[in-house]
């Protein structure tokens, strides 16, 4: 079976990847991340993307366009609920675009973070899947999480420190703030 990935970055791939590879599937893989923010931020995971996919002879197709625009449109008075829309909108893009290039199958990175909501990926997928014409694999690859962590660390991969759009690295800085804030009070 084909199947095309969706990936979030080079470190959150390792290990869907390698599982899939395992299993006889074909993946090609497929970056479209309107949600990352800073614009340095985009262009560096796409980078180590591209790092990646030399070391492991991986066929990678990049969205290359900043897509932040679409993102903020999007999301914007819907910050409560972000993730669900950020979902939708790449899994979408995956499902079409597996479509176009005759996929039996997509699936994305998505489904190896510890911090993502499955429950809700995994319906989204079926939803599109259904909508489209084509399976979306579910796996949980969570199970992996660890040793797609020490695999990018061992291949010198850049790590990013949240998951990529504005709010998340807000709430990244403002958890500093609060146990700063806390530590001086005490």
């Amino acid at each position: 079976m084909t199947v095309l990935l969706h990936l979030c970055c080079g470190p959150c791939t390792i290990f869907p990847l390698n599982t899939l590879r395992a299993q006889g599937l074909a993946v090609q893989g497929y970056f479209y991340n309107p949600n990352i923010h800073p614009f340095r931020e985009f262009r560096q995971r796409i980078t180590t993307l591209e790092d990646l996919a030399q070391k492991t002879n991986f066929s990678v197709e990049y969205e290359q366009e900043y897509g932040l625009r679409e993102y903020l449109r999007t999301v914007v008075f819907h910050e409560e609920e972000r993730c669900p829309r950020c979902y939708a909108m790449r899994l979408e893009a995956t499902a079409k675009k597996a479509v176009a290039l005759g996929a039996e199958a997509f699936s994305t990175t998505l489904l190896y973070s510890r911090h993502q909501r499955h429950e809700t990926i995994r319906a989204l997928g079926e939803e599109l899947a259904e909508k489209f014409g084509i399976h979306f694999l579910y796996e949980d690859f969570r199970v992996g999480w660890q040793e797609g962590i020490d695999s990018s660390i061992e291949m010198g991969l850049y790590r990013q420190p949240y998951c990529g759009c504005i709010y998340s690295e807000q709430e990244r800085y403002d958890k500093k703030f609060k146990n700063a804030q806390e530590g001086r009070s005490k």
